[in-house]
């Protein structure tokens, strides 16, 4: 599986993320250019290499009108820990979502680039009506210099439909820590929007002073991640290190890891209990249940209980998140007092299904694969409707299919 590893150990920023994944693919100089062909009005990006405590990089810098954006001017933006100008603050263009959209709607993107830009302003203007408490329609984003975020914002959902990976694990991530000045004043670290967007994620701070991680790497981390995690055992084939502005102890940078993760099998709880007084009516309504709650697998085995008395092991296999909800259903739909937990690891083949023309009509058919394996098996469903309504039987179907 085609792996997007985000080391966010540094936090991250629009341009740092940017610059990170510009490093995974090959004739950057072509992507940059592609870049500044957006037509993002007024913007440049820049494009230059960079080093941090000895490690070599690169560091994208976007210039709106000739001046690269930073703090000064605003706070959000992809610079670090800047004290801000508020004169210069003043002189800037305030833009909502409305005016965002009719930028977006202009970009010679694919409507699914589109829809992702959209998307991740969706995250900050939300993040941003939460900490000021006035509605989504009234966010300006003064507080994220508007057209340097559509130019990070572009640039990052245009890379990763580039890179199209099949799934994205972000660090957990490292915010710093102290206070910013923005032109509310000043503000602890991470900044209430960045704290927002990344509420239910994995995050610290530490010994670094000063905001590590920006709203706009925020909502592009929320919103690309598949999860937030450790790195998973994966062959990696490339490596990119984007840089950051300011120098701190540690080399400021996001790192992308882009490689194969194994297909290793997922893991799931298999649930299971003794019973030796249930009619097989009620054992046979309550596995209906359970498959009906997201049970993957149901099944009995015969077991000789005490006293002699012939019963029953109940087996449920579902996900670890469900089992707790399982386990429930287990105590209310058996005679049950007690249920056992096993956790075990999982080997699947992909499936899928797809609908194929026959000389009989439609016919689904479920195609697994994996582990070098392709199997294919008619819909047991569609065999039997077709068997019924042509009074033939089923070995009599698949003969005439080739089977």
């Amino acid at each position: 599986m085609k792996t997007l590893y985000l080391d966010c150990s540094m936090g991250a920023a629009g341009d740092m993320l940017t610059a990170a994944l510009l490093e995974l693919l090959p004739e950057r100089e072509k992507i940059v250019e592609e870049l500044n062909g957006l037509g993002i009005p007024g913007v440049e990006y820049v494009c230059e290499a960079a080093s941090k405590c000895g490690i070599g990089g690169t560091h994208i810098s976007v210039k709106v009108h000739g001046e690269e954006e930073s703090e000064e001017m605003h706070h959000g933006g992809h610079d670090h820990g800047h004290e801000h100008d508020h004169e210069q603050h003043h002189h800037h263009h305030h833009s909502g979502m409305h005016e965002i959209g009719h930028i977006v709607a202009k970009l010679p993107v694919s409507e699914r680039i589109r829809k992702d830009i959209l998307a991740v302003f969706g995250l900050i203007a939300e993040a941003e009506s939460h900490v000021h408490g006035v509605p989504v329609t009234e966010i300006h984003f003064h507080e994220v210099g508007t057209m340097d975020a559509v130019a990070d914002i572009a640039a990052v959902c245009i890379l990763m439909d580039r890179l199209a990976p099949d799934q994205v694990i972000v660090s957990p991530v490292h915010v710093g820590s102290g206070q910013v000045k923005c032109a509310h004043g000043i503000l602890p670290v991470p900044a209430p929007a960045t704290a927002y967007i990344l509420k239910e994620t994995p995050i610290y701070g530490g010994q670094i002073r000063g905001e590590l991680c920006t709203p706009t790497g925020a909502a592009l981390l929320k919103y690309f991640a598949s999860r937030f995690g450790e790195m998973p055992v994966m062959r990696t084939s490339v490596i990119g290190y984007g840089m950051g502005k300011k120098d701190f102890p540690a080399a400021n940078c996001v790192r992308a890891l882009l490689g194969e993760t194994q297909e290793a099998g997922d893991t799931v709880a298999e649930l299971s209990c003794n019973v030796d007084d249930m009619t097989a009516e009620a054992v046979g309504y309550a596995m209906e249940i359970f498959f009906a709650a997201g049970a993957l697998e149901v099944y009995t085995t015969p077991a000789g209980m005490k006293k002699s008395r012939p019963g029953i092991v109940l087996h449920v296999m579902c996900r670890e998140d469900k089992k707790d909800e399982m386990a429930a259903l287990m105590f209310k739909h058996t005679t049950t007092i007690g249920i056992r937990e096993a956790v075990s690891k999982r080997y699947t083949l992909k499936r899928s299904v797809e609908t194929v023309q026959t000389p009989f009509g439609e016919i689904r058919k479920k195609i697994s694969s994996g582990y070098g394996v392709t199997r294919e098996k008619y819909e047991y469903e569609d065999l039997t409707r077709i068997a019924a309504e042509r009074d033939m039987s089923m070995q009599e179907i698949l003969e005439s299919l080739g089977k």
